[in-house]
């Protein structure tokens, strides 16, 4: 039976990473898309485990191919979800996860209708504000401009199945999770699964 395929989309500050990692690390079936991207990989970063990492060349010639889900380019460089690796595990079963924002949720879904879009929300904008100045890696100047930008996502929440308030971790990291499992619960996932059990019982 062919895997699901989520979306986990969120303004920049409001845990999505971190929720993402709780899921993985609590269910085996979901497997995460690694983007392709043209900016240069950092320290710490490995290729094909990060990103994997293209030419600017590289890229376009993959996009003019049809190779991505979808692709964007963000303060000059590109991204993309590759099409081939997302459904050759989906259709072995696996269930696959894009972590994208909502341009690139919105271009998956266009394509795959049925892909269950989820989006992570902060507790509150002054919530988000505090996040991102305590990571201490942005000027004022740059916090407020990516406080600008999540007030923009925000405002697509409604383009999602979805929608997850991230004011308590566990919490949230839990409703995640709880998500994932109410979709394979669905009338049709069960049917694939166990058709002959179900009517049989009939």
């Amino acid at each position: 039976m062919p895997g699901k395929l989520l979306i986990v989309s969120a303004p920049s500050g409001a845990g999505k990473t971190s929720l993402v990692r709780a899921l993985l690390h609590a269910d085996a079936g979901v497997k995460l898309s690694v983007s392709y991207t043209t900016r240069a990989a950092r320290n710490g970063e490995s290729n094909g485990k990060h990103y994997h990492f293209v030419t600017r060349e590289g890229f376009e010639a993959m996009r003019a191919n049809g190779e991505f889900l979808e692709c964007a380019e963000v303060h000059g460089n590109f991204y993309g979800t590759g099409r081939a690796w997302v459904e050759e595990r989906m259709q072995d079963g696996a269930d696959i996860l894009l972590e994208i924002d909502w341009q690139g949720a919105l271009q998956v879904k266009s394509m795959m209708p049925e892909a269950v879009g989820i989006f992570i929300l902060p507790p509150s904008i002054d919530t988000l504000s505090q996040r991102l100045a305590q990571r201490a890696t942005d000027t004022p100047e740059v916090i407020e401009r990516r406080v600008a930008a999540a007030k923009a996502e925000i405002a697509h929440v409604s383009d999602f199945d979805y929608v997850i308030l991230n004011k308590d971790f566990e919490e949230a990291a839990g409703d995640l999770i709880a998500v994932v499992r109410a979709e394979r619960l669905r009338l049709a996932s069960q049917l694939d699964r166990h058709r002959e059990l179900i009517n049989r019982m009939k």
